[in-house]
């Protein structure tokens, strides 16, 4: 696999338009490469901070606001466009579950706030990525998650 090509490990979106986008917040400490997880708010399963595509922001900026809004993020996008995709089942309010595809947005941490709109209704954590890998229920974000310090290498 080429590094400079996006990390595409599920089946391309017919329908042209990503459901939601992702922050993959990332840092590097002592050499190494970490990424940030949240918690979900109904499960308590580690996940990546995302959200429906916000109006006005295009996909990273959407992002970066998922970032604040649920982890307290301040950062950078490392790149504009996607590094990748996954799919994960999205259980709704109703109790449907629909496939939602997911983009994933890098972004370079540059601090975490103490306070932020949804403290108190997650934990944050920082993981090195294969840790994180191997917190992180889908398979194809796991495969992500350890194929990214190569990925971001140039970053």
């Amino acid at each position: 696999m080429k590094l400079d090509r996006k990390l595409s490990l599920t089946a391309p979106n017919t329908s042209g338009k990503t459901a939601q986008e992702a922050a993959l917040c990332f840092r590097r400490k002592a050499g190494k490469m970490q990424v940030l997880l949240i918690t979900s708010r109904d499960t308590g399963r580690w996940v990546l901070p995302k959200g429906w595509l916000m109006k006005d922001c295009n996909p990273g900026e959407t992002a970066l606001c998922e970032a604040w809004e649920e982890a307290g993020v301040s950062g950078s996008l490392a790149q504009e466009d996607s590094i990748g995709h996954y799919t994960y089942p999205k259980i709704f309010q109703d109790g449907a579950a629909r496939d939602c595809r997911v983009a994933l947005y890098a972004i370079h941490v540059h601090g975490l706030a103490p306070k932020f709109p949804e403290k108190g209704q997650r934990r944050r954590k920082w993981m090195t990525t294969s840790k994180a890998a191997k917190s992180v229920l889908e398979r194809d974000l796991a495969k992500i998650l350890r194929l990214l310090p190569k990925q971001l290498a140039h970053l």
